[in-house]
């Protein structure tokens, strides 16, 4: 059964501003985040392998969630995010691609992970 609590964490797709987008983007954590989550794939919250506390980690997804970058999905205990490109793209073409790509250049957030489990395939 899916829980649905958080339903309302997140935003429609009208109500995405850039200046929120842009600023969940100002962390590198974040920027990391989400280089990891344009793989496409919905991830649970305890795939992310980051140089930070389980707090601190939850605190930057929710960030994430808050200003539209991501959707969250919770089933029992597990939390799944996965982000939003195709609502990005039509709300702010191109900016995730730039945004992307220079992180990639730069290697912003290169030291958030997602650790690849026994028999999983990515």
């Amino acid at each position: 059964m899916v829980d649905v609590r958080h339903a309302d964490q997140n935003p429609d797709v009208d109500h995405l501003t850039l200046t929120d987008v842009l600023a969940a983007l100002s962390d590198p954590l974040r920027v990391g985040l989400v280089r990891l989550l344009a793989d496409g794939h919905e991830h649970n919250f305890g795939d992310f392998d980051a140089p930070v506390a389980k707090s601190t980690l939850s605190h930057h997804l929710k960030v994430l969630n808050t200003a539209g970058l991501t959707w969250r999905r919770e089933e029992g205990t597990r939390c799944f995010i996965r982000l939003r490109r195709d609502d990005l793209d039509t709300r702010f073409p191109d900016l995730l691609d730039t945004v992307l790509a220079a992180a990639d250049r730069d290697d912003v957030g290169g030291h958030v992970s997602t650790p690849v489990k026994p028999g999983a395939e990515r």
